[in-house]
């Protein structure tokens, strides 16, 4: 067949196909050549948007219309995901400082932190304190206590600085000197420097309980922590510490269009440099940006709506079943999961952003820090989530389950088991103050070859009072198995706990 035989046909075979996809077939001019296969989009096409109709690659209005509709839905539930850094830091600034004014006020759980306080997967041993910072033109200085793990970060829910135990001050307490955004003045010596991009930043630390008491840690605190600008540095303001163990309080954002408001409010009060350009263009497109007011017409109001439900369930189940191996602990074997892979606290990984344990992480936690992502032998702790039993059903708070944990548990310091509701990722409120438990809990049971059976359910199985935790019939759960200076046979994985099992 010679070249030009086969053009003409291939020209015709073109056309024909194009007609039959609702092209209308125009005639052959002089300068006209074949389309190359994939080039053009018919002018009717069926999707599961409906039927899409053009004239020659035009849409026409309806399908326009349609067409933006999708696009604004899209890219609302794209920024519900990414922004959750955002919401939750939100909800956390909220909630401090409706309980004080930044940069004087110490949130203290001198008695622990129980179930009466909204925040995400807190933990019922380890003795939590907190404070909200605000910095203006000037450096603040914050003075730490020795031996607790703690860390600063900033509003877009980025790591600014450890301090304590995995900070530069390697456990002893000192000077912490945080540089606001855009800072070029001097920098005087005696202090750690870190600089943040926003104004608000979270200060949170853990200390640790002396003897089955959180009293030192707290005394500690209340003696040496100290934060204020850089030129009261001679005449630093008293703290006020407030006790909030037993108290109610609120550090959850919201999940449904008053999300919304919550993200536009950061944006609103923080500089934006430390925002990546693709967040911005999202929230832009969807009429959150800086310096103007966030006011969607119906339509768009609408979209946001169904947005946040389905940014909602995204999120919910991203951290419930994660679909990406990577996070499964003990692939094929076990259900535990974990949001950091490969110890990406950054959620960067050979140049790509791991979205999926992104979202799973800051839907489910809060406080990233290197230090609870790493890899530590004896040092730090590292968490085993699960939402499902053996056989993948969700945990039943009707039900009875057993974890049994090898002999030889990896943890060098101590592990513990908490509880948590799905719906806040807070604690599960049950009427046990605390739902949870630890290896040093008085009474609790060793089994003859050093393994421990842990219960959870509506009631203890017969003997088992000390080794059970409470759950909420008619209420799903989930819990976290923290093991505390973890050892190289949880890094290995040669200790694996079992799955929740239901007990008949």
């Amino acid at each position: 067949m010679n070249t030009m035989k086969y053009k003409c046909l291939l020209s015709v075979a073109i056309l024909s196909l194009l007609a039959t996809q609702g092209w209308s077939q125009p005639p052959r001019m002089k300068m006209t050549t074949p389309i190359p296969e994939g080039i053009a989009t018919p002018d009717k096409l069926e999707t599961s948007l409906g039927t899409l109709t053009s004239f020659d690659g035009v849409p026409d209005a309806a399908t326009t219309q349609k067409i933006y509709d999708n696009l604004d839905l899209m890219r609302a539930t794209e920024a519900f995901l990414n922004c959750i850094p955002i919401a939750s830091m939100f909800g956390l600034e909220k909630g401090y400082c409706s309980l004080g004014p930044p940069n004087t006020t110490v949130l203290l759980f001198e008695e622990l932190m129980d179930s009466k306080t909204l925040w995400l997967t807190a933990n019922t041993v380890s003795v939590y304190q907190c404070a909200w910072i605000e910095l203006g033109d000037e450096p603040m200085v914050i003075e730490t206590p020795p031996n607790v793990l703690g860390l600063v970060d900033d509003a877009w829910f980025k790591f600014v600085l450890d301090f304590g135990n995995a900070g530069p001050d390697k456990g002893k307490g000192g000077k912490f000197l945080l540089l606001p955004p855009g800072y070029k003045g001097e920098i005087p010596d005696g202090y750690y420097v870190a600089r943040t991009t926003t104004y608000g930043n979270w200060i949170i630390w853990r200390g640790f309980q002396v003897d089955g008491s959180p009293q030192p840690a707290i005394a500690a605190t209340k003696k040496l922590f100290r934060m204020y600008p850089l030129s009261k540095k001679d005449d630093p303001p008293k703290m006020n510490f407030i006790n909030m163990s037993g108290k109610f309080s609120n550090t959850i954002h919201r999940m449904d269009y008053g999300y919304w408001e919550e993200v536009n409010a950061t944006i609103q009060a923080e500089p934006l440099e430390g925002l990546d350009a693709d967040t911005r263009g999202l929230l832009a497109s969807i009429g959150i940006e800086k310096g103007k007011e966030f006011n969607p017409d119906a339509r768009m109001k609408k979209i946001l709506t169904e947005a946040a439900k389905i940014g909602s369930v995204t999120a919910r189940a991203l951290t419930s079943r994660p679909r990406d191996q990577r996070q499964i602990l003990y692939p094929g074997e076990r259900v535990w999961t974990n949001p950091f892979i490969e110890g990406r606290y950054d959620f960067l990984l050979d140049g790509s952003r791991l979205l999926d344990a992104r979202i799973f992480f800051h839907f489910y936690a809060t406080g990233i820090t290197p230090a609870m992502a790493m890899e530590n032998v004896g040092k730090g702790s590292q968490y085993l989530v699960a939402y499902l039993d053996g056989n993948r059903e969700v945990l039943d708070g009707s039900k009875t389950y057993k974890i049994h944990l090898p002999p030889h548990v990896p943890a060098k310091d101590f592990w513990s088991f908490t509880l948590y509701d799905n719906q806040t990722r807070a604690m599960l409120q049950t009427d046990q103050r605390f739902p949870g438990l630890d290896n040093n809990k008085k009474g609790l049971k060793k089994n003859a070859d050093g393994s421990f059976d842990i219960y959870f359910g509506p009631k203890p199985p017969p003997g088992q009072e000390n080794n059970w935790i409470q759950t909420v019939p008619g209420k799903a759960w989930n819990v976290i198995l923290r093991l505390y200076g973890p050892l190289e046979t949880y890094f290995d994985k040669s200790w694996k706990p079992s799955d929740p099992e239901l007990v008949e």
